[in-house]
């Protein structure tokens, strides 16, 4: 997939599908577009073209936002759009300026004028332009002026759930990764540059290995243990993660750790990401360090049975 910070430096390719959106969770109905605009690429030998923007336009249209977070931050939403296949990622700078652009004003200058699109692939809820007025209708409006074709796919629905970001980020504020990881279509996770803890761990034959998130807007999931999995340089490793404050060794600021299992290397400041596969319980205070390290024990053997 080849990206492109400006759309001037993209030169329009045969029968270009395109979509456009900021698609934070990158989940099954993002990808279920994504699919249909591969197969209607074959269809005429076209190319596939995904517009998206940053920063997040919420970031910008409302700087003052309390609490906006996202499920995946940038270069993991680009690694998983390119694994879906497509051909050209177009990421707009968002600007106040760029903000007051009517719906027609933008598919003219940069879907028209710029791509030279042919096949406009959305979802069911999609609106852009200014305010978000653009809707399908509009949509197919355009298309008849400039000559391109919408298709409009319908929200796919999971287990009587119809999938969407803001359902995956619920799930994920409950601690239901189980249920968010099957709405994404993959494991929801967290990267991050191992730093010093207290180590305590080490003495109880529990050593852990803390990551600091270097992105403030990235969505932590609730606080408690996990089976996770760690990949380190491309290795992928079995763990017990815990996000919380550790409050039977000290009530300190949110920490993000993982046991590693059957590992034993020295990794501080190198960059791992956990992908947390499902939460076992809630953080406890316990009586003393011994009373956690047998919990922590029953703990591992119930997430060496879920990643069984």
């Amino acid at each position: 997939m080849r990206i492109y910070h400006n759309i001037d430096l993209f030169q329009p390719v045969p029968n270009a599908v395109v979509t456009v959106g900021t698609f934070d969770g990158v989940h099954l109905g993002h990808q279920q577009i994504f699919s249909l605009m591969s197969e209607e690429a074959r269809k005429t030998g076209g190319e596939t073209v995904v517009v998206t923007f940053y920063p997040h336009p919420r970031l910008v249209i409302h700087p003052d936002s309390k609490g906006l977070k996202f499920i995946n931050l940038q270069e993991r939403k680009y690694e998983i759009i390119s694994r879906c296949g497509i051909d050209h990622l177009i990421i707009i700078p968002f600007t106040r300026e760029f903000s007051h652009l009517s719906s027609a004003e933008f598919v003219k200058r940069f879907l028209v004028d710029k791509i030279h699109v042919k096949k406009m692939i959305v979802g069911y809820d999609h609106h852009f332009g200014k305010d978000r007025l653009g809707g399908h209708n509009e949509l197919k409006g355009l298309g008849t002026i400039h000559g391109f074709e919408v298709i409009e796919v319908p929200a796919m629905v999971i287990n009587g759930t119809p999938v969407s970001s803001t359902k995956i980020r619920n799930a994920l504020i409950e601690g239901n990764v189980r249920m968010a990881n099957s709405l994404l279509g993959y494991e929801y996770s967290i990267a991050g540059k191992v730093v010093y803890g207290n180590r305590i761990g080490r003495t109880i034959g529990f050593p852990t290995a803390n990551i600091e998130v270097e992105d403030e807007y990235k969505l932590i999931s609730a606080i408690g243990v996990y089976a996770c999995k760690v990949d380190f340089h491309g290795h992928i490793y079995k763990g017990m993660g815990n996000i919380g404050y550790r409050p039977t060794i000290e009530r300190g600021n949110l920490t993000i750790e993982v046991n590693i299992f059957d590992f034993d290397e020295d990794i501080y400041s190198e960059h791992i990401t956990i992908f947390f596969i499902e939460r076992i319980r809630d953080e406890v205070k316990f009586e003393n360090i011994a009373a956690l390290r047998n919990q922590l024990m029953v703990d591992r053997a119930r997430v060496m049975e879920i990643l069984k």
